[in-house]
């Protein structure tokens, strides 16, 4: 489980690509508080670390995990969101967030709007029914407030330490994010659905 307030911006150093998968190593001081087998979010991708060597990591990512996410889509050199799982005595800064990437959105309008930058997602249509203005989303791993809501999209206003501390400060249009909606809004649609006590 993470909360969706990135540690660190990794660096990709390398990305091995086969017909089984792709192998990603990341540059980060991050991986020297990770053990092998430990759980770390990737652009907000719960992947398993691997091959843990200094201030590098790998983590493997799998087929179904490429068609999910925009994982397939990183290159050497680029950055990436990392962040640790939640100490179950640690703070829950941002928002529940399970690191199982719902879908790819694309950024469509990015400008901005005092000090803040205000950049705005175009969504499919499966993940925004559960996306709502003052809401909660995870965009690329980072948990943000969501601040309006269109038919095809929606917009989040970043802060300075956002833009500095995440690969969104580099975000332009045409840029690919993973999504998670908030888990909560899928638990009670199902509950609603399916009350208890009704007849199937």
């Amino acid at each position: 489980m993470f909360t969706g307030l990135v540690a660190d911006l990794g660096h990709v150093a390398r990305v091995d690509r086969t017909a089984d998968g792709v192998r990603l190593t990341v540059e980060s001081p991050l991986a020297s508080e990770l053990g092998e087998g430990d759980s770390v979010a990737v652009n907000g991708v719960c992947l398993t670390a691997v091959g843990i060597c200094g201030d590098r990591f790998g983590a493997d990512v799998m087929h179904e995990t490429l068609r999910r996410s925009s994982l397939g889509d990183v290159d050497e050199g680029g950055r990436v969101n990392l962040e640790l799982p939640l100490r179950a005595d640690g703070r829950l800064g941002g928002h529940l967030v399970q690191g199982h990437v719902d879908g790819v959105g694309a950024v469509v309008d990015v400008h901005d709007e005092g000090f803040a930058r205000v950049v705005t997602v175009e969504a499919p249509a499966e993940l925004l029914r559960y996306v709502v203005e003052k809401g909660s989303i995870a965009v690329d791993g980072v948990s943000l407030t969501v601040a309006e809501v269109g038919d095809a999209t929606f917009a989040v206003s970043l802060i300075p330490e956002t833009l500095e501390r995440t690969n969104l400060g580099a975000a332009t249009p045409g840029t690919p994010v993973n999504l998670e909606v908030d888990i909560l809004a899928k638990y009670v649609e199902k509950m609603m659905a399916h009350p208890p006590g009704a007849r199937a």
